[in-house]
């Protein structure tokens, strides 16, 4: 079993033990997702690019704790589906090589659609 299998198992049964996942539906868990996302972002609100990096170290007790909540609703939307995250990332990884080849997006940010 790998780490995510591990992480994903102490987070269901985190949910069992208060009778959540009656609640945890793919709708209600994506909502919850952009929450935490929303929340994450609003650490950087109004702070310029070269600021972000040392706002995140004042507020890295914070971050922290909203990164935390993401991968935790992630990983509950996956046990919901049924999807295995590792297989998931790492079939996404291999389609984003293809879209993105190296000889034409390093050091670029555009969008492979944009790419020459």
């Amino acid at each position: 079993m790998n780490n995510i299998e591990k992480l994903k198992e102490l987070v269901v049964k985190f949910r069992d033990e208060r009778d959540w996942k009656q609640f945890h539906n793919p709708k209600n868990l994506s909502l919850a997702l952009s929450v935490e996302v929303s929340e994450l972002a609003e650490n950087f609100l109004w702070v310029d690019n070269e600021d972000s990096i040392n706002t995140a170290n004042m507020k890295i007790d914070n971050v922290k704790e909203e990164m935390a909540d993401i991968f935790i609703y992630l990983l509950s939307l996956a046990d919901v589906m049924n999807i295995n995250l590792e297989e998931a990332v790492i079939n996404k990884i291999e389609k984003n090589k293809q879209k993105y080849p190296i000889d034409k997006s390093f050091g670029n940010c555009k969008k492979y659609t944009e790419l020459n």
